[in-house]
């Protein structure tokens, strides 16, 4: 018996107009870009109230709602516009008012308790419990363990642009909004398939060459989508089981999956949504902080890509036979101009135009590109356009509401000096030791980040750890890059690890087996923050002379460290040369020209026991 709901008038209504409230807020948006916004608190605030109203229509409390649950869905619904349009309607009255002196009116102190109930119940409903009780427990302790006025408190959370209406939402109503939807126009124009094409017809064919494809189509899909999970249901379908098909085993099919997935966040020229919010705190371009984050993904992926070849060679893996592969001319022939968008913002961003704006454009050339050649012609139209604009829409729900909720933890922290407070605790806690420090904030990274998206973590971060790394020393790109990194790497870190989940999923394989085995692909990622806070160099800061020798350096020593931890150099590596390969590794990854001449005498060593072995093997053949 079926027992799926009936399709209702009252649902079939619903879903039209969610659909024209996407479409719209997409349009909205691209206005915005084009034309300028409007006053900070007005543009977040609209953004806010497209965000709650199709959260409250796509995601009811229950699926199958009787009227009393239904109730309580328009009931929150209404509060939503409410709480939005008290902000519209008594504008003036809100610029004028001296802040934290004049007195809140009874309908204020209303709209403030209700935004941070429909605040945190919206986020519950998108992304789950995690970051909705982190608020709670920081609200719990600006109200009753502080000297804050429960006025002060709703003046800052609802009324100022320190709390929901923070720079946080900002970030989601300026940069992620038109970075997400550009991502649904490539998505609708083809792209996906084309990054597929490209990468089999470059590495396919090569040993472990499905996984080779998995890390560069990975990169370059993760570069528009920005989410790991989303990243992994794209490529994963597609790449695990041609890797499984050439030997690779479940557990290290999902891993490659997982981690080449997971690193599209931190990947330029477009990256993950915290990269924006990350412009928005240190107050520089956009484009700066993909100059930070260069390097960096260059050292990741490039130690992925080993870690492949290094597993294949051990095992003998071919890859896919040249005839069943896509050309490469044939592919740039017949879809490369679908790289068109991608290049039209990088060349926005060098020429210096404003992200949202080169996001917008380069939203507008997908379709128009995609039509100009028969071969991605097909299937394109005005369907495909508003297809878009609300998919658009949808996917920015999660990260919109996350900001919003992130506000209200910033706005505590803020108003109660809960910030300067951690920052000493953490440095009592660290005997004023770096080291140490820079182990808290990992750890406190991947376990934010096991409940909640990677933007929220890192605002966590920001709020209560970076602080205290800026106080011991660390320069202030280095601090934030370092939370940054560790907030994403939690979705391949078990016990949580939801790229893993995903992609083992798709693998059939055991999650905990597939999760250490990505802990393994990725180990240069755990390493790498490490260094560049001792090092900025490898955040392109400093004299040339210095940057490109400790970049040279890295590039090798994650190499290196791929073949310690996987077995193969020139050749099979035995127990003692993956130990010399590991701390070759290490000390050539630090930048610094003794620990380059150390970790150079060693890799030395283990070049020439395997040159003498396969010399003597040669010879005994």
């Amino acid at each position: 018996m079926d027992e799926r709901p009936a399709v209702t008038p009252a649902g079939v209504l619903l879903k039209r107009v969610a659909f024209l409230f996407a479409v719209s807020m997409s349009l909205y948006h691209m206005y915005v870009a084009a034309f300028g916004p409007p006053e900070a608190l007005i543009f977040r605030a609209t953004h806010l109230l497209f965000t709650l109203t199709l959260v409250y229509l796509l995601f009811p409390i229950r699926s199958r709602a009787p009227g009393a649950w239904r109730l309580i869905d328009t009931l929150l619904l209404a509060g939503s516009w409410g709480l939005v349009l008290h902000l519209f309607i008594n504008y003036e009255y809100m610029t004028n008012r001296i802040i934290y002196i004049d007195d809140l009116t009874p309908l204020d102190k209303f709209y403030a308790v209700l935004s941070i109930v429909i605040v945190l119940d919206a986020t519950r409903r998108v992304i789950g419990w995690a970051l909705p009780l982190t608020a709670i427990s920081f609200l719990v302790y600006a109200a009753f363990f502080t000297q804050v006025a429960p006025q002060v408190l709703l003046e800052q959370i609802y009324l100022s642009t320190e709390g929901i209406f923070g720079s946080t939402l900002g970030v989601s109503a300026s940069y992620v909004m038109l970075f997400v939807l550009f991502g649904a126009f490539m998505e609708k124009s083809g792209t996906g398939q084309l990054f597929m094409d490209f990468s089999l017809s470059l590495t396919g064919h090569s040993a472990g060459g499905p996984g080779k494809v998995a890390v560069i189509s990975s990169s370059l899909f993760g570069t528009v989508s920005g989410s790991a999970v989303a990243n992994v249901m794209v490529d994963g379908p597609i790449t695990i089981p041609l890797m499984k098909r050439t030997g690779f085993g479940p557990p290290f099919a999902a891993a490659v999956e997982s981690v080449a997935s997971t690193g599209g966040q931190i990947m330029p020229p477009i990256m993950g949504a915290a990269a924006f919010v990350m412009a928005e705190f240190l107050a520089v371009s956009y484009l700066q902080v993909t100059v930070w984050a260069a390097i960096p993904a260059l050292l990741y992926y490039v130690s992925v890509f080993f870690a492949v070849h290094f597993e294949a060679k051990r095992h003998g893996l071919a890859g896919v036979p040249k005839a069943e592969l896509p050309r490469f001319v044939r592919v740039m022939a017949e879809r490369g101009h679908l790289f068109a968008p991608i290049l039209v913002i990088l060349a926005g961003l060098l020429m210096g135009y404003s992200a949202p704006l080169c996001a917008l454009v380069g939203t507008i050339t997908c379709l128009p590109v995609a039509l100009l050649r028969a071969t991605t012609r097909a299937g394109i139209g005005w369907l495909s356009l508003v297809d878009a604009l609300e998919e658009g829409a949808r996917n920015t729900l999660a990260v919109a509401m996350a900001c919003a909720c992130a506000g209200i933890v910033i706005g505590c922290v803020s108003i109660t000096g809960l910030g300067i407070v951690f920052t000493q605790f953490v440095i009592a806690l660290s005997q004023d030791s770096l080291i140490l420090a820079l182990i808290l904030t990992a750890m406190a990274g991947i376990v934010l980040g096991m409940g909640m998206p990677t933007t929220p973590a890192y605002i966590v971060m920001v709020a209560l750890l970076v602080p205290a790394l800026i106080k011991l020393g660390v320069v202030v790109p280095a601090a934030h890059m370092f939370a940054f990194y560790f907030a994403i790497l939690s979705a391949i870190t078990p016990p949580v690890a939801l790229a893993v989940l995903a992609a083992a999923g798709l693998a059939k394989a055991n999650i905990w087996d597939s999760g250490f085995a990505a802990m393994r692909v990725a180990a240069p990622a755990y390493i790498v923050p490490f260094m560049f806070v001792y090092e900025p160099a490898l955040l392109m800061e400093g004299e040339w002379s210095v940057i490109v020798p400790s970049v040279g350096s890295a590039i090798v020593g994650v190499i290196l460290l791929a073949g310690g931890f996987f077995g193969y150099l020139f050749g099979p590596a035995r127990m003692w040369q993956r130990v010399l390969l590991v701390g070759a590794a290490l000390m050539l990854i630090k930048p610094g020209a003794y620990t380059d001449l150390v970790g150079a005498g060693i890799f030395a060593t283990v070049f020439a026991a395997q040159w003498l072995a396969r010399r003597r093997e040669a010879e005994a053949g």
